[in-house]
């Protein structure tokens, strides 16, 4: 039996987490993300609202602005196709530590640290 991970003071939890999805209904996605963006910015004339929601990158970072995350109850348009999180403790680097310059992969695990999936 594992021994039970007791937090400290100063202990780090890292959270890594993969969401994939697939565009059912590209049509729905967009208009979706579109819907999203008006409940986050209502001040924005409906008008402008496409500018700001043009592409793919733009749908997926207002709808995770809005639900937290595109896996599990999937927006309209999209279909869930697995969610993984993966924690991990006592990462020696914080992100915060790292400025503005991240490593190559921000995701990778680091050597010889406790983790759950």
């Amino acid at each position: 039996m594992d021994e039970p991970t007791v937090p400290t003071a100063g202990m780090t939890i890292s959270v890594r987490t993969r969401q994939d999805v697939v565009v059912v209904d590209p049509e729905r996605f967009l208009a979706t993300a579109r819907e999203a963006f008006r409940e986050l910015y209502p001040d924005i004339p409906e008008a402008d609202v496409a500018e700001h929601v043009r592409d793919v990158p733009d749908a997926v970072f207002v709808l995770l602005e809005r639900f937290g995350e595109l896996a599990g109850e999937a927006p309209d348009g999209l279909s869930s196709a697995g969610e993984l999180k993966r924690v991990v403790f006592d990462d020696p680097l914080q992100l915060k530590d790292y400025g503005c310059f991240l490593p190559a992969d921000p995701f990778a695990l680091p050597p010889d640290t406790s983790e759950r999936p």
